[in-house]
């Protein structure tokens, strides 16, 4: 299933991108680019929703992980809304459910978001 994404700007210090369908390797660009785009703004909160989300791969996962780290670097919090079960084994079995619940500019935040054996 294609990757669906809509945005809502109504309040401007937390945007929602709404996300559906498949989020993966062959998909994951406009949803990185948007991320990107809006955390230029520097908003206090970007909400990704995955209501609709019906199945992601590990490059969807590293978007996500992205958001997270350009946000710590931006002062922007992430929260993920309406995650669907598999979305959140996946988050606990990776390891990126305790990245993200990581406060707002954790001093341990970029070591924790490198892969291991870089330095």
């Amino acid at each position: 299933m294609p990757l669906r994404m809509s945005l809502d700007r109504s309040n401007r210090d937390a945007p929602v991108i709404t996300v559906g369908g498949d989020l993966v390797y062959t998909s994951a660009a406009p949803l990185h680019a948007e991320v990107d785009r809006i955390l230029a703004d520097k908003p206090a909160l970007l909400v990704l929703d995955f209501a609709a989300l019906e199945f992601i791969d590990s490059t969807g996962l590293g978007v996500i992980v992205h958001a997270w780290r350009e946000g710590q670097q931006s002062g922007t919090a992430l929260e993920l809304r309406a995650v669907p079960r598999f979305l959140a084994t996946i988050l606990d079995m990776t390891g990126v459910t305790g990245l993200l619940a990581r406060p707002l500019g954790d001093p341990h935040a970029d070591a924790a978001a490198r892969p291991a054996g870089r330095g």
